[in-house]
């Protein structure tokens, strides 16, 4: 059976012109069809899944009424957004999603004229809408805006002050709430879907007009009938729906309704698509729609690796070494054993951060805040006020939206927090908005932070042990996403002395001091030269703050040649640190620093994109002898 024969409907569709031109029995096998292809394409490549399961009729109802690209549309969560992909001239492209020279697994503007605004960390879109709402008016120009949130984003705090902000401004704006029980579980009742389609139908909004403008003619009479027109409409709303809370913040509401009746929503939108003021749609759909393995579990399958189509489970390679993730986990359970006053905060993420362990074994030390870091790191400030240990577990891309609570809220005040960087590095498939690529530079200028990178699974157990036994203020670890090395791992932990590094390898030529995920790739390199001649000495910083000052001292007294190497931007990071000591101490030495480029990288797997900038064992090693022979070389490479 061929494409088009196993995809009836959707082999005819390119873009949302196409879509415009289906009747409903059609729009029904269009969603079908998605969501068969969705399963289809993604089991065989990898990539978020869930999400997109569960918009593929909200997706086809607003390129069906909306008249795209000129109508705005902003989603939220990018990676709720594969059927919008699919919908808007990306179809046979899927197929290449995450992967290099693919498209990518979020929003992208560079990509396409229908994704208005890149989403890759989540509660952005009523933002970006509202902003371009006003712009709209300024401009006098006709079109609508309309911003999806949901897949947990609701939860985070900023969606609220830009609900706000609507309300203040008045601008014409429809927010579609995806709630997929990531974030609001209301009732749902047939009693709700009734109000909800009378109060917005047209013939009623007409008629609820008149009745304003006729009881605005009859002065206070008239003022007490739209009082209590006013009462009755508000109570019944707060009766069986949710929207008061909306309608506080100055929207009109609609729901809940169903997400998964594509008749009704292209009813809904049709409606209300031309009232005025800000709007607020509230779906109820279902993660995982219509593939069992991911319907029964609310994370799993949100993203996967390559799985079985059939039964949903990942297709493992043999033999891998556990992930740093799990290693984490488990050694986080181990401390909370010992020291009760420990507690694990993450944000919307137990299962990829390692978290889920702790929630299973002691799940009173367990804190889930939602889609929220900025209020988990201050949350875990007011923990620390009181003498608990919390261990904020976060990717190092999310923890940069906590920045200003981390200096004024737990820094500023001393406060043993620890914070536990995930995905630190190059990510991989998920590319820019979640590569790992800046916390060493912005971790590093906060005072009285200390900041360390294990080499390997045993160093991240004991990294972990010491920053919790580390009482005299923040401690930051990252670790890279991905397996472990594989190295043997010994009952108990060890407690490190703060700042001091480790020596791994001897060596005249030159010296390279290594952080991290870096330390294996130049031990590698380090083999590779001493085939060719050239002995470089290998150390293990450890500690990127503060630094190992006695060490490099003694560094830069034997050698000329020093090399740094990290999975950071350079600005800003380890190599930085290390220069600007040499610079204050009148050191002369030659520093090369290796390190990730002044720019926003990619997507693709992460040795792919480790070889394209040059940061491979292999061209780590050839920068090297080049630099023992040189002074300077050129050492970034374009992708």
């Amino acid at each position: 059976m061929n494409v088009n024969e196993k995809y009836k409907v959707l082999s005819k569709i390119n873009y949302p012109a196409d879509v415009k031109k289906l009747d409903v029995s059609e729009l029904k096998i269009l969603c079908s069809d998605i969501r068969e292809f969705l399963i289809d394409t993604i089991s065989g490549i990898g990539g978020h899944f869930g999400g997109g399961l569960g918009t593929v009729e909200l997706a086809v109802a607003v390129h069906k009424v909306f008249n795209t690209p000129n109508d705005l549309v902003v989603w939220d969560t990018g990676h709720q957004a594969y059927p919008h992909k699919i919908l808007t001239g990306r179809k046979d492209k899927l197929k290449t999603i995450r992967l290099l020279n693919g498209i990518s697994g979020f929003l992208k503007r560079s990509e396409s004229e229908y994704d208005t605004f890149g989403a890759g960390h989540a509660s952005t879109s009523i933002s970006a809408a509202l902003g371009m709402a006003v712009a709209r008016d300024l401009k006098n120009e006709k079109r609508k805006v309309v911003a999806i949130i949901g897949d947990g984003a609701m939860t985070g705090g900023m969606a609220y002050e830009a609900m706000n902000n609507s309300g203040l401004i008045k601008s014409d704006l429809i927010v579609v709430l995806n709630d997929n029980r990531m974030s609001i579980a209301p009732n749902v009742w047939q009693i709700s879907n009734y109000f909800t389609e009378m109060i917005a139908h047209p013939d009623y909004n007409r008629f609820k007009a008149q009745i304003w403008d006729l009881t605005g003619k009859l002065d206070e009479f008239g003022d007490r009938l739209r009082k209590i027109a006013a009462r009755l409409e508000g109570g019944i709303k707060a009766v069986i729906t949710p929207g008061m809370l909306f309608e506080a913040l100055g929207f009109r509401y609609f729901g809940p309704i169903n997400g998964h009746n594509i008749h009704l929503l292209v009813r809904i939108f049709e409606q209300v698509k031309d009232l005025k003021g800000p709007i607020l749609i509230h779906v109820i759909t279902q993660k995982g729609k219509g593939y069992k393995p991911a319907e029964g579990h609310i994370q799993k399958l949100h993203a996967s690796t390559p799985f079985d189509k059939v039964t949903g489970m990942a297709l493992k390679k043999a033999n891998t070494p556990p992930s740093y993730t799990s290693i984490f986990g488990q050694a986080l359970v181990e401390i909370v054993k010992d020291n009760p006053s420990v507690v694990g905060i993450t944000a919307a993420m137990p299962d990829g951060t390692g978290l889920e362990y702790l929630q299973k074994e002691y799940p009173k030390n367990y804190f889930d805040v939602g889609i929220a870091e900025e209020h988990s790191v201050t949350f875990a400030a007011g923990l620390a006020t009181q003498g608990i240990i919390p261990v904020v577990a976060v990717y190092s891309t999310f923890l940069q939206r906590a920045f200003d609570q981390m200096i004024h809220d737990v820094a500023l005040q001393k406060l043993h927090v620890v914070f536990v960087l995930d995905r630190a590095g190059l990510v991989g498939a998920d590319g820019p908005t979640h590569h790992g690529a800046f916390d060493l530079s912005y971790l590093r200028m906060i005072p009285g932070m200390v900041i360390m990178a294990p080499k390997d699974e045993a160093e991240l157990r004991n990294m972990l042990f010491t920053a919790v036994n580390y009482k005299q203020g923040p401690v930051a670890l990252r670790y890279p996403r991905g397996s472990a090395l594989g190295v043997e791992v010994k009952n108990g932990f060890e407690m490190y002395e703060i700042g001091k590094s480790e020596r791994i390898k001897k060596g005249n030529d030159a010296a390279i001091i290594a952080v991290g995920s870096m330390v294996d790739y130049s031990l590698r390199a380090a083999n590779k030269m001493e085939a060719d001649g050239v002995k470089c000495e290998v150390m293990n910083a450890r500690f990127i703050k503060p630094l190992d000052k006695e060490m490099l001292d003694e560094i830069a007294h034997r050698h000329n040649k020093i090399i740094t190497i990290e999975e950071n931007v350079l600005p800003g990071g380890f190599g930085s640190a290390v220069a600007e000591y040499f610079a204050d101490n009148n050191c002369k030495n030659d520093l090369l620093r290796l390190g990730l480029p002044d720019r926003f990288i990619d997507h693709g797997t992460q040795s792919e994109l480790h070889r394209l900038i040059g940061l491979d064992p292999e061209s780590i090693a050839e920068k090297i002898k080049i630099f023992c022979q040189h002074k300077s070389i050129k050492h970034e490479v374009a992708i």
